[in-house]
């Protein structure tokens, strides 16, 4: 049974909301969305010559399916459930090797950590990084394009891509500060 045929057997119950529908729908389109993530990735995994490991399958899975960033640390107290004898060595070289395929968005923040998110093609982006407490924002407002093409036109650099971040102090990190 395809979602759609699903959806419209649902949908003639009264006790279905709208909203429940609308998240039905969501989860299966993002359900599809990683799939094809995961399909991307893993031929470019097996362009380069890496082998796509089921511990290396578990953490695309957590990576692409996580709407924040991850550190190392977190990822490997998530993947110990499913695979206790993954090392955190194996976690930083996939983060590596991932990075390198630039199929996953680095951090650094200023407390010297690194955190991780999937790359998602339309979805540029840049970061809030608290100098505190080390959270990472998202924005994805950016008005550097003219400045990239002035930039190209007066150096003859051939620009691919920028990455900008700002430090400072979230919210919560304020309000700490001031008790």
């Amino acid at each position: 049974m395809n979602l759609f045929t699903l959806l419209r057997k649902y949908q003639g119950i009264d006790k279905m909301s709208h909203t429940a529908i609308m998240l039905i729908k969501n989860h299966f389109r993002l359900v599809i969305e990683m799939e094809s993530v995961m399909k991307e990735i893993t031929a470019k995994l097996r362009q380069r010559g890496y082998k796509l490991t089921p511990q290396r399958r578990t953490m695309l899975k957590l990576i692409t399916t996580s709407q924040k960033h991850l550190t190392p640390a977190a990822i490997y107290e998530r993947l110990q459930q499913e695979h206790p004898g993954i090392g955190l060595v194996t976690i930083y070289r996939t983060l590596g090797i991932l990075a390198e395929l630039g199929v996953i968005c680095e951090i650094n923040t200023e407390s010297s950590s690194r955190s991780y998110l999937i790359r998602r093609v339309p979805e540029h982006h840049h970061h809030l990084i608290c100098s505190a407490c080390g959270a990472v924002t998202d924005f994805t407002t950016c008005d550097l394009k003219r400045l990239e093409q002035r930039l190209s036109r007066k150096t003859g650099f051939k620009i691919d891509d920028h990455f900008l971040k700002f430090t400072g102090r979230c919210q919560k990190c304020q309000k700490t500060a001031l008790a």
